[in-house]
């Protein structure tokens, strides 16, 4: 059994191959796009208008509170309907990269107001604008405390991914299932993909720890 599957492994390869870097492109989109505008969500919750602040709270409710497989679908058929010419792959990134800017948002939220507000009136009085005071002062303080909780973030979309093969975006999931029809090794490709989606999380995991050394405070 086992050389019958290296057999078949072998000959669905370059599928396989295909099926992977088509997840890690969508997650690596999806996980920049979504953090970028997350960072303007968490600056609008701390730092916006009473209007402003009001339309981002909602905006961030109204994306955590829905399933991302309705995301997908949203993004997808009602871009359609309202005349978007998205395919299945931006419609996909769209979607993931919304649902994961509503929990960075948060995420860099939290960790600002966790920021004692005498440094930020240390920056205003030595004259620093809010810009300066933010990129030199706010955000290296942020993004220590937001990393552990963006590394699980950034694992979510992921494993989020797996769920644009519902309007067929050729991602591995989709991949393995199209190999399973044709050879019914369920068991053996599913594990298969079970173990190259732990890989990408465990890079992910990995590159987040990188970070966190270098941008640690020295003892």
């Amino acid at each position: 059994m086992s050389h019958t599957f290296l057999e078949q492994l072998w000959i669905a390869r370059y599928v396989i191959m295909n099926g992977m870097a088509m997840t890690v492109s969508i997650s690596l989109l999806a996980i920049l796009a979504g953090s970028v505008l997350g960072v303007f969500v968490g600056l609008a919750l701390v730092y916006g208008g009473i209007v402003l602040r009001l339309l981002v709270r909602a905006y961030t409710d109204i994306i955590r509170g829905t399933p991302v497989l309705v995301l997908v679908l949203a993004s997808y058929y009602v871009s359609a309907a309202v005349g978007l010419d998205l395919g299945p792959f931006s419609a996909g990134v769209l979607a993931l990269a919304i649902f994961c800017s509503s929990h960075v948002g948060e995420i860099v939220r939290g960790a600002l107001q966790a920021i004692p507000k005498g440094q930020t009136e240390a920056a205003k009085a030595i004259g620093l604008t809010f810009t300066q005071t933010f990129t030199s002062v706010l955000w290296p303080q942020a993004m220590r405390q937001c990393l552990p909780a963006w590394v699980n973030t950034a694992a979510e979309m992921v494993k989020a991914s797996t769920l644009l093969s519902v309007i067929g975006v050729a991602e591995l999931l989709l991949r393995t299932q199209e190999i399973i029809s044709r050879n019914f090794m369920s068991l053996q490709f599913y594990f298969l993909a079970g173990g190259l989606y732990f890989i990408v999380n465990y890079g992910i995991e990995h590159f987040g720890k990188y970070v966190e050394r270098k941008t640690a405070l020295p003892s």
